[in-house]
């Protein structure tokens, strides 16, 4: 019998976590918070100690007690990728289970820096394992990590090979065709499970709704180059605020820095965090072109420096969402003494995530800046998720016999469900739209229980 207790990522956006039990043998699969309620709490957007009852109180971390029976029975804690709704919950419950952390080279960096960062001390073993291998859990119970492409490095499709089938957890990713970092999706190896027996495809919803093909980080790319090499700055400082962990978007940034012939600073712990991981497992080496400056007091002497000669610099800095203590933040509300000028250039390589925190952060950050009169570019950017042909694609190659849509709100799973009723299936045969703390049962690979 299969088990699948929707844990955590049901409801809405954030804090995923899934657990599968076969045959009274337990895997978790991923340990993230919800960054809003996250950040409503600690005011902060990295990990700082706190404790685990209080942020599951609040909402930013999965709620763990619908676990509570099967706790002694989990034998491995999985992780898909390296975002913080992934593995950030994993310095304050990984410890409750007996258990190893298992995941790609990268995201063990991640976070091996997050707990060292906090001094947090982790009791579970981290393990390693490449993408495109297995992991023996045990005699019954193994784990593949597929390389599918995201906007972080090293993430993986996860797929567990029972002898009922194969039960495939799909959180977060799209289909690039054109990556600008590492290799194409393992598209063969999608196929070739489609054939050998997807029981359940767990699968994200968030961008089900959008009717297209997510565009390649190749488009984001070039958007870059448009505004950093095709507008009038070359008197005039440049500043570029993205997601830390989105390496391959840094990596196009510090080139067209390069063709600007700039000086490049990273200004912000959590992009000398993700860099920091990168750098360790030899995927980058950005530091031979590039400074970066972690911590207040360096960012302030930092700042003074560039404010001589303020032309010849390209900052990247913490803050695309707004968040109070971001460097680009600290420097629009005057914390840090740097100003900023009229013709400066304030490049957003991302979206705003439409959260209401996020939506009034970034909207009072933007005012701010609109008083200096610098110019602004928005939404110089491609998701990392899939849209809703993409969706359709891999269920295609997958051909799974249930699906469960994750990953997302009501409308984003209702989206996903649509899909799934056109391309055949149906609406409580074998599509489950369950939420946070509900389960679905698949005994002997065909009778199914829903609570």
């Amino acid at each position: 019998m299969i088990e699948i207790y929707a844990v955590g990522g049901y409801n809405e956006v954030g804090k995923n976590c899934t657990a599968i039990n076969v045959d009274g043998e337990v895997l978790i699969i991923d340990l993230g918070i919800h960054l809003e309620n996250y950040i409503k709490l600690t005011e902060d957007e990295d990990i700082v100690k706190i404790s685990a009852d209080k942020l599951i109180n609040v909402g930013a971390v999965p709620d763990i007690s619908v676990l509570y029976k099967i706790k002694d029975n989990v034998k491995a804690i999985v992780v898909g990728h390296a975002h913080l709704d992934h593995i950030g919950a994993i310095p304050y419950i990984a410890g409750k289970f007996n258990a190893p952390v298992v995941c790609s080279p990268y995201t063990a960096e991640v976070i091996k820096s997050i707990l060292k960062d906090d001094r947090i001390k982790l009791k579970n073993e981290i393990k390693t394992v490449n993408l495109n291998s297995f992991y023996k859990v045990s005699d019954n119970l193994k784990i593949e990590l597929i390389y599918i492409t995201h906007s972080v490095p090293q993430a993986a499709l996860i797929a567990i090979h029972t002898k009922y089938g194969i039960v495939l957890y799909a959180n977060d990713f799209k289909l690039d065709l054109h990556p600008t970092l590492g290799k194409k999706p393992n598209f063969k190896r999608l196929e070739e499970l489609g054939k050998e027996g997807v029981i359940a495809l767990i699968v994200e919803s968030t961008y089900a709704g959008d009717a297209k093909k997510m565009p390649s980080e190749q488009v984001a790319k070039e958007m870059l180059r448009d505004v950093m090499l095709g507008t009038d700055n070359k008197d005039n400082l440049i500043i570029v605020t993205t997601f830390s962990s989105h390496i391959a978007r840094l990596k196009s940034i510090i080139e067209f820095g390069k063709k600007l012939n700039r000086k490049i600073v990273f200004l912000g712990r959590s992009l000398a965090k993700y860099v920091g991981a990168a750098e360790n497992i030899g995927l980058v080496n950005f530091s031979r072109d590039i400074k970066i400056v972690k911590y207040s007091r360096q960012i302030e002497r930092m700042l003074k420096k560039v404010d001589k000669d303020r032309k010849k610099y390209l900052l990247v800095v913490t803050g695309h969402q707004g968040e109070s203590k971001s460097v680009l933040y600290k420097i629009a509300k005057g914390e840090f003494k740097f100003d900023l000028y009229p013709e400066d250039s304030v490049i957003f390589s991302c979206r705003t995530i439409p959260t209401p925190t996020n939506i009034a952060n970034r909207e009072a950050l933007e005012n701010e800046l609109k008083q200096t009169g610098v110019r602004m570019f928005k939404d110089i950017h491609q998701s990392g998720h899939a849209a809703r042909e993409d969706l359709r694609d891999i269920i295609n190659w997958l051909k799974p016999k249930n699906i469960i849509p994750s990953h997302g709100n009501k409308e984003m799973k209702d989206a996903l469900a649509e899909l799934a009723v056109e391309m055949g299936y149906k609406i409580g045969k074998n599509i489950f739209l369950v939420r946070d703390g509900h389960k679905v049962s698949l005994i002997d690979a065909e009778k199914i229980i829903y609570k």
